[in-house]
């Protein structure tokens, strides 16, 4: 086809799209032919972007703190974008599952291979002058991580671990959600009282949580897992891509944050609250929640040692690798 040619059957089938939509071509014809080109920078508002740091103090490393965690809740918002696909999709389709799956993992690869930024990346002296000033905000408050794990599995297998053997998917959504296990890290251990940081969260977050649990009730992916055809199921590359999530987003991501606390929190035996008052010692330990979105497709053993990769874990102070690096 000759470049007139096709030029000219590429307006015909523009006529034919805005005619079925009631709209007049020639206007939005003009429309092109005034706009500006497109830059790169306009694209992804990219001026924007860049002054969306703002430190409250004036040590440089505050800096750092603020654009890790910018792009930690990013990288969340990639992967509640795979995880609303699975959940949404009626096909089926094996493959389909395999590569948001696949992608998923990708993006929690990243943010745990960067997580050294935190740990190794700012001088504890800044971090725990700046840190006063946010008072009493906390990465407890990411919503998106609560969306995360809320799209990722039914509600009652959030529930905290002492409390999981009483409730069922028989209870209801906002029962279960009152039990949800990250509720117990920011509540005070002597009186029982809820921290002001779950306050403001709860505040902030709870009707939009409620609502994405209330549309996800039988559609979360472990449940659009267990509605596969049996061959499907037992596909191992998908059960290795669903164990992998689990492991990337309950265990190797907690464990990295227990590194970034002990590094900043608990040096010289000293141990320092966090800033929202979150009983970091009892709240991030994998071992301690397990959480486990997929729990049948591990064995007897397997649930029972969940999380127990701390004891080799390179940022564990009692780790021999760990009293090794600091050294260097």
């Amino acid at each position: 086809m000759k470049n007139d040619e096709r030029i000219e059957s590429q307006i015909n089938k523009l006529e034919e799209k805005y005619k079925n939509s009631g709209q007049d071509l020639s206007s939005y014809l003009d429309g092109l032919l005034y706009q500006r080109y497109l830059t790169y920078w306009d694209y992804i508002h990219l001026d924007t972007l860049l002054s969306l740091q703002v430190p409250r103090t004036h040590f440089p490393d505050e800096e750092i703190f603020i654009m890790y965690h910018q792009i930690t809740e990013l990288y969340f918002k990639l992967i509640i974008h795979e995880q609303k696909q699975i959940v949404e999709d009626r096909s089926q389709d094996l493959r389909f599952f395999i590569e948001k799956a696949n992608r998923i993992n990708n993006y929690f690869k990243a943010l745990i291979s960067s997580f050294s930024i935190m740990i190794k990346g700012m001088e504890r002296e800044q971090f725990l002058r700046y840190r006063m000033a946010l008072l009493p905000a906390s990465g407890f408050q990411s919503a998106q991580y609560r969306m995360i794990e809320i799209y990722a599995t039914p509600l009652e297998n959030l529930v905290h671990h002492t409390e999981r053997d009483d409730f069922s998917s028989k209870d209801g959504v906002e029962e279960l959600f009152e039990h949800i296990y990250w509720k117990k890290g920011a509540t005070d251990r002597d009186t029982g009282e809820k921290t002001l940081t779950l306050k403001q969260f709860e505040i902030r977050y709870t009707p939009r949580l409620l609502r994405i649990a209330n549309q996800v009730k039988d559609s979360t992916i472990y449940q659009k897992y267990l509605q596969l055809p049996e061959a499907s199921r037992n596909n191992n590359e998908l059960i290795k891509a669903l164990k992998e999530l689990d492991m990337n987003a309950n265990v190797n991501w907690p464990l990295m944050h227990m590194g970034s606390a002990y590094r900043y929190l608990a040096k010289e035996n000293q141990e320092i609250d966090a800033t929202g008052g979150t009983n970091w010692k009892q709240f991030l330990p994998p071992s301690f929640q397990k959480i486990i979105f997929f729990p049948t497709l591990y064995s007897e053993n397997e649930l029972d040692t969940w999380g127990k990769q701390w004891v080799d874990h390179i940022f564990n102070p009692a780790n021999k690798q760990y009293k090794e690096k600091e050294q260097d």
